[in-house]
């Protein structure tokens, strides 16, 4: 992926910058990116471990109709998969490649869209006792789903927001309206609240996160005891609820998706195909 990163970059062979206002130009715009999206496809199945699994075979051809049509609109991209899937390391990835490059993008979580449940806590006296009493918290009824789908349409129309902030402290406390988040041109949005009814379809681009639950479970644990200070035996108890949560809530969207990518993918291939997006969506003269 890097040679194809520096033949792109080393190219004399530019392309006029279209003008992006007139449909001429988007078309001329859509019709470039196909072509080049067709080329990291190619590149990627020769990989010796892929980052895409699937893609789904309208995507190309939807994607580009949304940004011949709906120009005016930032572009909304989530990211979802079952817990310790690899979602956030990914999203760490991209905001890393972001800073390096200046690329005009925000990054959201939907876990700062969880219901404040300082009550229940204080009334049970732990979260995990909470859980255990049956509290699904992983529900899209345990989301503020209104406030979330409102905020995107807010991005989406170019309008920076304040989202909320769940404190992950045990507290279980929601802060309204506590952080500045930006409208960018693009904006991705992390979590298993993105798929969920009434907020999926104001994304323009679903990507799922998938990992061997083997490897999930591996992954869980150490970030458990590790990050988190659990005992194992809390964690693993923890484990076998959010892999109930993820058959019934997450894994039910995975067909709805745009694109299946492998969360065990190479980090640095990952960021060599975003700075590689990156040059062939800025290689004009």
């Amino acid at each position: 992926m890097q040679g194809l990163v520096d033949k792109e970059l080393c190219s004399t062979d530019k392309i006029l910058k279209p003008d992006f206002n007139s449909k001429t130009g988007r078309e001329l715009l859509a019709f470039y990116l196909q072509t080049k999206f067709k080329q990291i496809l190619a590149f990627d199945k020769k990989y010796p471990m892929p980052i895409f699994r699937e893609v789904s075979p309208d995507f190309i051809s939807r994607f580009s109709r949304r940004l011949i049509n709906n120009p005016d609109k930032r572009f909304l991209i989530s990211i979802t998969g079952e817990s310790a899937a690899g979602k956030s390391t990914i999203c760490r990835e991209i905001s890393k490649v972001i800073e390096q490059l200046s690329m005009p993008v925000t990054i959201l979580s939907t876990d700062n869209y969880f219901n404040d449940i300082s009550a229940l806590i204080a009334k049970f006296g732990s979260f995990d006792r909470l859980r255990d009493s049956g509290y699904d918290v992983d529900a899209p009824t345990s989301f503020q789903l209104d406030v979330l789908k409102s905020d995107l349409q807010d991005l989406a129309d170019g309008l920076d927001i304040k989202c909320p902030m769940y404190l992950p402290n045990g507290t279980g406390v929601s802060m309204p309206k506590a952080i500045d988040v930006k409208s960018s041109k693009i904006i991705i949005v992390e979590g298993t609240a993105t798929m969920y009814e009434g907020v999926k379809d104001v994304f323009d681009i679903k990507i799922y996160v998938e990992t061997d639950d083997e490897i999930r479970k591996k992954w869980f644990i150490a970030r458990a005891v590790e990050e988190r200070n659990q005992d194992v035996q809390n964690a693993l108890k923890h484990w076998e609820y959010i892999t109930e949560a993820g058959q019934k809530y997450v894994k039910p969207y995975r067909k709805e998706s745009d694109m299946i990518i492998n969360g065990k993918a190479d980090l640095k291939y990952f960021a060599q195909i975003l700075e590689y997006i990156h040059t062939i969506t800025n290689n004009f003269v």
